[in-house]
């Protein structure tokens, strides 16, 4: 199942910036690319020798330990909690602590142009703006590593937040669902009783069958599909019992060995067939049907259920009474499939029929 479309694909790149396992090697190709882009400047080319390393350490290290602090502190305290005036004015504070570091330290250790390959420029404010030229790309590239890092563990929390609330509901959906059955079930039991005692019996040892279907089966994600036909054929044996005049059938295409193999969400057809036998009711007493369909063709699975309607039924106008299964089976699709299913009522004044289809 998919959920979320927003979600980001974790290629290797954005593990190796957001996981904690590369933490080292993170810093390793950070420390390595600023050692880079120092020693191969403009300024560091313009001498030789061992002049030349000796510059790019002492660029280096200011440079370096400005980009951890505004990675490490003003980042996270300022920048994070919305304090944006503020950071920029440290970080504008710190771009120019370092650089004029930097300078300084130029002056003192490079005072004259004996060791420049060619003439320079001896206004000191070049030095300045070339250091700008390295430093600015190096905080914009390290400043949004921070950032990505940090949506990118927000959208993991609210990935996984929307995991918890999708499971609490449709947990809930379930618990309703489940309820919803047995009292169904019970007050054909209560009426029966009076009436044949015996066959009530059956009854009631037919619906232990469904209580252990709920206890072992029912609170798995998935089930068998034989299962979950068994339980439906079940389900419509206990209303022949009850109503004489009933005739059910649920036939498949589909070869034996693909129903034992197929796995789908339990209680998946419940509230339709509860639905079928409960409009498929005839008040005069006239013979009624419930037919099913249920076949698996490829990686979808068709479910048809087609019941008999009294021409003379007429929905309560109690909403709550009637709607209740059908509006929680509706989310439940939703929320287990989004889009990927295809849900299709149909009545008519003789016929009530109900289609499905699913990805597998």
């Amino acid at each position: 199942m998919e959920y979320g479309k927003q979600e980001v694909q974790e290629t290797k790149v954005i593990r190796f910036i957001t996981e904690d396992n590369y933490r080292l090697l993170r810093h390793v190709v950070l420390l390595l690319g600023i050692l880079a882009i120092i020693f191969f400047s403009k300024q560091a080319t313009e001498y030789k020798g061992s002049i030349r390393y000796l510059k790019v350490l002492l660029i280096y290290i200011p440079l370096v330990a400005m980009c951890y602090i505004n990675m490490n502190i003003l980042v996270p305290i300022l920048f994070f909690k919305g304090k944006y005036v503020m950071y920029f004015v440290s970080l504008f504070i710190l771009v120019f602590i370092s650089l004029a570091t930097i300078s300084n330290v130029m002056e003192v250790y490079f005072p004259h142009n004996d060791f420049i390959d060619k003439e320079i420029d001896p206004d000191t404010r070049r030095g300045f703006y070339e250091g700008m030229v390295i430093l600015i790309p190096i905080i914009l590239v390290t400043t949004m590593i921070k950032l990505f890092q940090q949506w990118m563990r927000d959208n993991k929390r609210i990935r996984e937040l929307n995991n918890i609330t999708f499971k609490m509901e449709l947990n809930e959906l379930r618990n309703q669902i489940n309820p919803h059955f047995l009292f169904n079930m019970l007050n054909g039991i209560k009426s029966l009783v009076r009436v044949d005692p015996e066959k009530a019996t059956t009854v009631i040892m037919k619906l232990s069958e469904f209580l252990r279907y709920q206890l072992y089966e029912n609170n798995e994600e998935k089930t068998l599909l034989k299962s979950e036909i068994h339980f439906l054929s079940n389900f419509l044996d206990l209303e022949k019992l009850r109503r004489d005049n009933l005739s059910v059938k649920i036939t498949s295409k589909t070869e034996a060995k693909i129903i034992n193999s197929v796995f789908l969400p339990p209680n998946l057809f419940t509230t339709f067939v509860e639905n079928a036998v409960k409009h498929s009711v005839d008040i005069n007493g006239s013979k009624s049907f419930i037919h099913i369909d249920i076949d698996v063709v490829g990686d979808q699975l068709f479910f048809d259920c087609v019941n008999s309607k009294d021409p003379n039924y007429k929905p309560s106008s109690n909403i709550k009474s009637g709607g209740l299964g059908l509006g929680n089976i509706k989310r439940r699709l939703e929320l287990l499939y989004g889009d990927n299913h295809i849900l299709d009522l149909k009545s008519t004044q003789t016929k009530y029929e109900i289609k499905l289809t699913i990805p597998l």
